[in-house]
């Protein structure tokens, strides 16, 4: 049996155009210069700098560069372009129609150059008396140091896959005796398998003096309560002084729990932030300037627009004469269209950084955070009248140069929470209170998060203790029990 239905259903397609236009608000500055650059060197018809267009323009907007000989084709201004270039010819753009998010961005970071770090501790093995077989081994386990520099996989793994990727044989033995070895290479601490090896060997290098050596017994044995600071344990346990524990502790804070991050010629990423707006107070007034990188003079090339006049003069129109013409008219459309996308993109990026600077203008004229006020993304896109996706696109990746530091813009950015008074109040002024509360604490007895709630209630924020948990983990401080200090 058939049955018929009738369907409607209502969707929305982005052009290429309009995508490529939400990238371009999307790039940071340094990322939009590579942008630029780019299709400058995709389309001769784009050049930088001033340049009068105006007897262009005229011209170019008149659709009248057809073949008047009744015999010959003529050219319509609006043909569809991709039916005379090959694909090669085409800008990018014109051939992309996916969405992308935030986090699919490919950008372009500058990289610290270097020996790497496995080839920096190869090196030194040439340093140590190893026969053949001890050199193997020890050419893998430095091999198998990740980049904090540690050796994260039991004796047995290494024992096995020695065997059967490197064709040696060995046993646990022999693996650990060469591992020994490998801890005499720099940076101290390098190969240990757990945080207490590491402290452990770098303890050892040091001079033994008396603070060193309790440090090292504590690490040894009693490694457990120091890193749970049951400090009255390790006080019992070993016989000594406050004064003494203090002392070793501040030794053993001085290791290096990382000592792979501590090679500079560690290949890393190196990402230069470059502000996109600038925010000065003058008299008592916010002004509000946009990054000049971001505000690029470009114009459509004289040569080209020369082309097309001399195309319209000419008397005879062969089919390579129609041919290069329509080469030409796509790339000044696709010029102009790019022209117009960095206006509307420094349009956008300044009216929405304005409206964020005005709706938390008590911050930017105090630097105080307890003075931001609640906001979300939907406030500033309704006062704009912009699309929420356009917003997030301004603030999650844009920076802004503030007498108080230059700030990512997102981080002005939370929600709201009622006070004791009824007013709504955002929750990074609560975060901030909380974090002024936390490092006014007597560090002998540190407030738990239950107290620390109390604390908050009283000062007139009545938020849970989960609440709390949940804010001192988002900063990044610890449990009462690990700030405590002796």
């Amino acid at each position: 049996m058939l049955k018929q239905q009738l369907n409607f259903k209502l969707s929305q397609k982005l052009s290429p155009q309009q995508i490529q236009l939400m990238k371009l608000i999307q790039l940071p500055t340094q990322a939009f210069e590579q942008r630029l650059k780019q299709e400058m060197e995709e389309n001769p018809a784009l050049e930088g700098g001033k340049e009068d267009n105006e007897e262009y323009e005229e011209d170019f907007e008149r659709d009248d560069y057809q073949d008047e000989d009744p015999g010959n084709e003529s050219i319509e201004a609006d043909i569809d372009v991709d039916e005379y270039l090959s694909d090669d010819e085409i800008p990018n753009y014109r051939l992309q129609a996916n969405n992308y998010s935030a986090d699919d961005e490919d950008r372009q970071v500058p990289y610290a150059s270097g020996t790497s770090f496995t080839q920096y501790l190869k090196t030194q093995l040439s340093t140590l008396r190893l026969d053949e077989s001890e050199e193997e081994i020890a050419e893998f386990l430095v091999g198998s140091v990740d980049e904090s520099g540690y050796i994260r996989r039991s004796v047995q793994d290494i024992v096995d896959d020695l065997a059967f990727t490197q064709n040696v044989y060995t046993d646990e033995d022999t693996v650990e005796k060469v591992l020994k070895y490998v801890h005499e290479l720099d940076p101290a601490g390098v190969g240990a398998r757990s945080l207490q090896e590491c402290l452990s060997i770098q303890l050892n290098r040091k001079e033994q003096t008396k603070s060193v050596s309790l440090a090292k017994d504590i690490i040894e044995k009693s490694f457990d309560q120091f890193s749970k600071k049951h400090y009255q344990k390790l006080l019992s346990k070993h016989d000594i002084s406050e004064e003494e524990l203090r002392n070793a502790i501040d030794v053993i804070e001085h290791l290096n729990p990382k000592p792979g991050g501590a090679y500079a010629g560690n290949t890393r990423a190196v990402e230069h932030v470059i502000p996109d707006f600038t925010i000065k107070i003058a008299e008592g007034e916010l002004e509000l300037s946009l990054n000049g990188r971001n505000a690029p003079e470009m114009h459509v090339s004289k040569d080209y627009s020369e082309m097309l006049k001399g195309y319209k003069e000419s008397k005879e129109k062969s089919k390579a004469q129609k041919d290069a013409v329509m080469f030409i008219k796509q790339k000044l459309d696709a010029a102009k269209w790019f022209i117009e996308a960095i206006k509307q993109r420094q349009t956008t990026l300044f009216v929405t950084m304005s409206s964020i600077m005005n709706y938390q203008k008590e911050y930017f004229l105090t630097g105080d955070e307890r003075n931001l006020k609640p906001m979300i993304l939907k406030d500033i896109a309704d006062e704009i009248d912009m699309d929420v996706s356009t917003v997030s696109r301004v603030a999650n990746s844009k920076y802004v140069d503030t007498p108080y530091g230059t700030k990512l813009i997102k981080d002005f950015f939370s929600e709201s929470m009622k006070n004791d008074q009824g007013e709504d109040v955002s929750t990074k002024e609560i975060k901030k209170i909380l974090e002024m509360t936390i490092e006014d604490e007597n560090k002998r007895k540190p407030l738990t998060d239950e107290k620390l709630a109390k604390m908050l209630k009283e000062k007139g924020y009545p938020i849970a203790r989960r609440t709390v948990a949940k804010y001192r983990e988002q900063l990044d401080i610890p449990v009462a029990r690990l700030r405590k200090e002796i």
